[in-house]
């Protein structure tokens, strides 16, 4: 699940200069093309419990620092999401790796879309350095879609992983890959076989909504990779996540958990969708803490692991600890705890 509250350096549309070729990905229209002529959409007022602090400390601009020092992209900063103050004070950020722009143009997300630039070779030693450099026990790794490549970027995903084993062995891997939809046979297994501590890809919503909200996607096709990931390896860590407050019923929430059981996934995220930018998606109502705390405990009475549900949970939010919980949960399940 990318987070998806606005980005705050976005302004107002403005036009391109004529002649002008190069985007400017802090303008609205030239970061969303495929969103300019959408209709605006109502953007309700967010309750007391969504509301979050702007970043200031210390080591929120360290991490920016770094980020900035190693050229590195962010979801994070991409995508907007509301926990970037609390998780860079701690020195964590999710990286996003081959580029800030997405072949894909999902209604709910506020990554940049188009036509994405090459491959950056020396992009999995920068990502390595960054996490060497904040001394990260725990790495998310995430991407844009790159339905361009004939591998979806799963080589680059395998190279990231090697490299950040190599400059610090210590530190645990947590991938979010896309779909592989448009990829050859095979990607899949080359991220596998780099040997990730937990293999993270997101269902993001109900099967139900996937034409308006992921229209690129295929939901049992999503469902089958992470299956898939559970047969090539039955002790990797599997993870996926949805968003609540797209239009869904509880109904489908919980079937969503019986098919991610099924697929034998062992940690399920949900958290509440925030609306990027008036073209985006719009919210079809804020989900209660109560009704989240109630999806918590269905989840883990169908078997999960671990279940994080808050209405500011995201894929990546308290990604250290929530592995470590994770972990002792599977000893415990194996009486080795």
């Amino acid at each position: 699940m990318r987070c998806t509250e606005p980005a705050k350096r976005l302004f107002l549309p403005q036009p391109r200069p004529k002649g002008h070729a190069l985007r400017d990905l802090r303008i609205p229209d030239q970061r969303h093309p495929e969103k300019a002529h959408r209709p605006d959409q109502e953007q309700p007022k967010k309750p007391a419990w969504i509301r979050v602090k702007a970043p200031t400390s210390d080591g929120y601009k360290r991490t920016r620092d770094i980020m900035k020092d190693n050229r590195l992209s962010t979801v994070c900063e991409e995508a907007g999401c509301p926990n970037v103050g609390e998780c860079w004070s701690q020195g964590h950020a999710t990286m996003m790796i081959m580029g800030e722009i997405c072949t894909r143009g999902c209604t709910f997300c506020n990554v940049a879309t188009g036509k994405p630039n090459a491959l950056d070779v020396f992009e999995p030693g920068r990502v390595a350095h960054a996490v060497q450099k904040l001394g990260l026990k725990h790495v998310v790794i995430t991407s844009v879609d790159r339905d361009d490549l004939d591998d979806g970027g799963a080589d680059h995903f395998a190279q990231t992983i090697r490299a950040i084993r190599h400059r610090s062995p210590d530190s645990t891997i947590e991938v979010l890959v896309p779909d592989f939809l448009k990829s050859k046979p095979g990607s899949v297994e080359i991220v596998v076989e780099a040997r990730p501590d937990v293999f993270n890809h997101n269902l993001e919503t109900v099967p139900a909504l996937y034409p308006t909200v992921r229209p690129g996607a295929r939901y049992f096709h999503s469902l089958r990779l992470l299956q898939k990931v559970k047969e090539l390896d039955p002790a990797m860590f599997t993870k996926s996540g949805i968003m609540v407050g797209l239009g869904e019923d509880r109904g489908s929430v919980l079937q969503v958990m019986d098919d991610m059981r099924a697929a034998d996934i062992d940690f399920m995220t949900i958290g509440q969708y925030l609306q990027p930018t008036p073209k985006h998606h719009r919210v079809d109502r804020f989900v209660t803490p109560e009704e989240f705390a109630g999806y918590e405990k269905a989840a883990y009475g169908k078997g999960f692991l671990m279940v994080s549900a808050t209405p500011l949970t995201r894929s990546s939010y308290h990604a250290g600890d929530d592995f470590a919980r994770l972990r002792a949960a599977r000893l415990q399940k194996l009486g080795r705890a």
